[in-house]
């Protein structure tokens, strides 16, 4: 690529001569996920992904920038909830010739959007709960189950998902959430590619001192 040319968002297969890798914004047509730019999925077909979606719930699937979703990651979302207050929870009203009138949506345990931060790594067939609000910078492992918040810059793991560390400690974590690197114009980002890929925590640290104060 000319280094005048600037990475462009839109394009569906941003690696060359690969075409298993998506930037997931412009494949997206439901209007209720929102993705941002360069946020890639390794796999294909991003909204087979997102299953038990439902218009009458109203919920929302919302994914930062520069997010990275290894394949396999499903996002559940609120249609896969059951009324939990009755006696079965079997759900009549879907099936044929039952004649069971639709609940109304205020009789299901509904968990909101669905919120994925900026900067997120989720790990190869890791399962997002409905709800589920996912901080900028956090890690996923793999084959994790989220059925709870994550905080920025947090990694966490398991089924169901447990923190297992920050990743920096606190100062390095406000200063990359002042920062908010990902907000920066493309040729700002650039600029500062060797900074976010610097693993002298100090010498970053320094650096961002200098620039967010």
């Amino acid at each position: 690529m000319e280094h005048n040319v600037l990475p462009d968002p839109d394009v569906v297969f941003p690696v060359p001569n690969v075409n298993t890798v998506t930037y997931v914004k412009s494949t997206i047509k439901n209007k209720n996920i929102r993705v941002g730019d360069f946020t890639y999925f390794s796999d294909i077909n991003f909204e087979e992904h997102v299953t038990h979606f439902y218009e009458f719930y109203g919920d929302t699937l919302i994914i930062g920038k520069f997010c990275q979703i290894a394949s396999g990651v499903e996002f559940i979302m609120n249609g896969a909830n059951h009324q939990m207050d009755c006696v079965s929870t079997f759900p009549f009203y879907m099936f044929e010739k039952w004649h069971e009138p639709v609940p109304s949506v205020d009789k299901f345990p509904l968990k909101g959007d669905t919120i994925i931060g900026n900067d997120v790594w989720i790990g190869q067939h890791s399962t997002i709960l409905p709800g589920v609000t996912i901080g900028d910078g956090a890690i996923i492992g793999m084959k994790s189950v989220v059925g709870s918040d994550v905080e920025p810059y947090t990694i966490a793991a398991g089924n169901p998902a447990k923190v297992i560390r920050k990743r920096f400690d606190e100062e390095l974590i406000g200063l990359m959430l002042t920062l908010k690197w990902w907000d920066l114009p493309v040729e700002d980002i650039i600029k500062i590619i060797p900074l976010l890929h610097n693993n002298n925590i100090e010498q970053v640290k320094n650096e961002l001192r200098k620039i967010v104060t």
